[in-house]
């Protein structure tokens, strides 16, 4: 018996590591086109397509224009090698099944206020993966390259128990549409990148159950980054998302907390926070050695508003508050189900999921005032 369960679990694991494994070389090879369109390196363009790969495009004068890859990869042999162009792009979603792929990558050009969708077929040949076509399409958009890393857990249960808790879903997509609307483009990170837990979802809510249904959306939520694959020179903002999955592994994660304080001392960035995410920043500490919060005025999840006799209370390994006040903080609050948002320089927290719009407008506002 031993010999069959453990040949099981060794499948189980193959399969496992397969399925990632598959997942990243298709971010590879669609990176590698991303990489070379932006910085006009043709060969990292070919290393991505298959030899006779077409591009079906829009064309002024043509219904349909189709330009093979050779023809493609020329356009791209003008430009200073090497000289970012002014293209941005980003992958939006992979779904593949066998041999056999599709994919979507935004492109950003905001320069010209332009935005372009690629939607790619791939297939495995020869051991690797290659893109065998690709159609486009673009729009004028407001998009303007500016980035907000969202900092999320993997938490499922409080602690070490069996209570489930998740990340807030209001306060995840009340902020998020607040920066996409403002043409910011939103990541998430996790302490172990994948997918997270999400709580508080409530379908009659209309912009929680438009997002629920947004499968590019989605596809980032399961797809979080892990802090490896985080360059903190990218964002204007970190933003602590909050839920009780916020009390765990993000606060005391040293790889989260560095990005944190590169991307507000190193950017002069923004460090946000809502709710039970304003745990993540209490162990943030500056160059100097002191905790980011003393001397400053904070907001977060009271400790007078948990439920103290609550077996899930019980698993909470600090309370925010007292920990920022006793760090040299001044927590700040209002009474529950209203929005409470505090700015102290460039330190932006909110109370509640009600607060999540007000963080974010604070931060924008911050943002386009100081660029």
């Amino acid at each position: 018996m031993k010999e069959i369960f453990f040949a099981i679990l060794f499948v189980f694991l193959s399969n496992g590591c397969f399925a990632q494994s598959e997942q990243s070389f298709i971010e590879n090879c669609i990176q590698n086109y991303i990489n070379g369109t932006s910085y006009n390196e043709p060969d990292h363009i070919s290393k991505a397509f298959y030899a006779e790969a077409n591009l079906f495009l829009s064309h002024k004068e043509k219904p349909l224009w189709i330009v093979p890859i050779s023809e493609y990869v020329n356009w791209f042999q003008r430009g200073n090698k090497g000289e970012f162009n002014g293209r941005i792009g980003k992958i939006i979603s992979i779904e593949y099944f066998n041999d056999i792929a599709i994919a979507k990558a935004e492109i950003l050009i905001p320069e010209k206020k332009q935005e372009f969708m690629d939607m790619f077929l791939l297939k495995k040949i020869e051991g690797k993966w290659k893109i065998i076509s690709k159609s486009a399409s673009s729009k004028a958009s407001n998009k303007t390259g500016k980035k907000i890393l969202f900092i999320v857990s993997n938490a499922h249960y409080y602690g070490k128990s069996t209570i489930s808790t998740g990340n807030s879903f209001a306060e995840i997509v009340n902020a998020y549409d607040t920066f996409v609307n403002s043409g910011y483009t939103v990541d998430f990170v996790s302490p172990k990148g994948g997918d997270i837990p999400l709580a508080y979802i409530n379908t009659s809510d209309n912009l929680q159950k438009q997002y629920l249904y947004n499968k590019d959306f989605m596809y980032a939520i399961e797809n979080t980054l892990n802090p490896k694959q985080i360059d903190y020179k990218s964002y204007k903002a970190v933003h602590y998302i909050g839920g009780g999955s916020a009390m765990y592994d993000v606060p005391e994660n040293s790889d989260i907390q560095r990005i944190a304080m590169q991307v507000y001392e190193d950017n002069k960035g923004i460090i946000s926070s809502v709710c039970h995410g304003t745990a993540g920043i209490v162990n943030l500490r500056t160059k100097n050695g002191k905790f980011l919060v003393q001397g400053k005025t904070i907001s977060g999840y009271p400790d007078s508003f948990e439920k103290q006799d609550g077996e899930y209370f019980k698993h909470f390994p600090f309370l925010i508050q007292k920990t920022i006040e006793e760090r040299g903080g001044a927590f700040k609050f209002s009474k529950g189900n209203v929005s409470h948002v505090e700015q102290d320089g460039r330190i932006i927290t909110g109370q509640n999921f009600q607060s999540s719009n007000g963080v974010a407008l604070k931060i924008i506002e911050w943002i386009e005032k100081n660029n």
